[in-house]
């Protein structure tokens, strides 16, 4: 790129001003307070009202999703809320959740606090599996047809792809990177993950997706809701050593089998979900390296010694995947 090539993003017409006003449009008087909150694939902004609590108002990226795809994971979401799941739902405005102003796509939701779930607390994780159980009992009746599917193509392949094609890898350590992938992209093609029963998830359920408040999870942010097996709900919930997570695992299990049916094969897929997260975790960083956020946020990210590091943690990441699954725990 020259120097005089000037490169303009979205985001960048995005503007308090724009942001008040598209609230606005919706019927709401602002006081113009606006707090930007951290997020980084959609721009999320607290806006004060002249009248009551402050609102959320999410503007979505441009040419992510279809309308139909957003929709979609409001219907999700609202279907949930009306099942007395605790999910903080897109607010109805007007007969709709989905509005336009200035260009930008936004939704509107009520202020939720709360803090995060205390994973070393068994019976925090005890309600969450209830919980993620009582989406999936409601997933399984509420098949997506416009979200995506969870799949080894879209989340390895083409993020593999994304950075070849793109030369985010520089020519010294593509042949390693390449060798590394290779052989973890064959393993995850012997998954098939088709295999199992899919259906409609969060997609992204990590704490930083569920608040804790009223001595209850709540769960945020479906913007990644997606069709694949129960066990991708479930397994960022654990973490540590091998005899931790299963002592974790069984207590979410405990709770989540009171709404749901968990199929213990699938806990053969959490090393292949962990392995697909990772390659379409820093395929989504490059996809968005012209977003100015991006490079501003994430400043260790497409650095010589940030490949390097990265292609030791797929070399571990392919080890992991020789290893033997969590087991199922014994009767409760």
């Amino acid at each position: 790129m020259s120097p005089e090539t000037v490169t303009t993003h979205p985001y960048e017409a995005l503007t308090p001003d724009t942001v008040i006003d598209a609230v606005e449009s919706a019927g709401f008087l602002s006081d113009a307070r606006i707090l930007a909150l951290n997020s980084y694939e959609n721009r999320v902004y607290q806006v004060g009202l002249e009248e009551g609590a402050p609102l959320i108002a999410k503007f979505y990226r441009p040419g992510r999703w279809s309308d139909e795809q957003i929709l979609e994971e409001h219907q999700f979401t609202a279907h949930l809320h009306e099942l007395d799941i605790p999910v903080v739902a897109p607010m109805v405005v007007d007969q709709r959740t989905l509005h336009e102003h200035a260009g930008f796509r936004f939704t509107l939701y009520p202020r939720q606090g709360g803090r995060a779930p205390e994973l070393d607390n068994l019976d925090h994780l005890e309600q969450l599996g209830q919980f993620i159980g009582r989406i999936h009992q409601a997933g399984q009746g509420f098949p997506f047809k416009y979200r995506i599917a969870l799949t080894v193509q879209g989340y390895g392949h083409n993020s593999v792809a994304y950075l070849l094609e793109n030369d985010f890898i520089s020519a010294d350590l593509r042949v390693p990177y390449e060798a590394v992938t290779h052989d973890i992209l064959a393993l995850l093609d012997e998954v098939e993950l088709d295999r199992y029963t899919n259906i409609s998830l969060h997609g992204d359920c990590h704490v930083g997706n569920v608040l804790w408040r009223d001595d209850r999870p709540h769960f945020v942010d479906f913007d990644d809701a997606l069709t694949g097996p129960a066990i991708q709900d479930l397994w960022m919930m654990l973490s540590g050593e091998t005899d931790n997570r299963q002592i974790q695992l069984a207590s979410i299990l405990e709770g989540y089998d009171m709404f749901a049916r968990f199929d213990g094969r699938e806990l053969a897929l959490v090393e292949s979900l962990r392995a697909l997260r990772l390659l379409h975790y820093n395929a989504w960083l490059a996809r968005r390296w012209d977003d100015p956020a991006f490079p501003r946020a994430f400043t260790w990210f497409n650095t010589q010694r940030y490949w390097s590091e990265h292609i030791l943690e797929l070399k571990e990441t392919l080890s992991a995947l020789y290893e033997l699954p969590l087991r199922m725990p014994g009767p409760y």
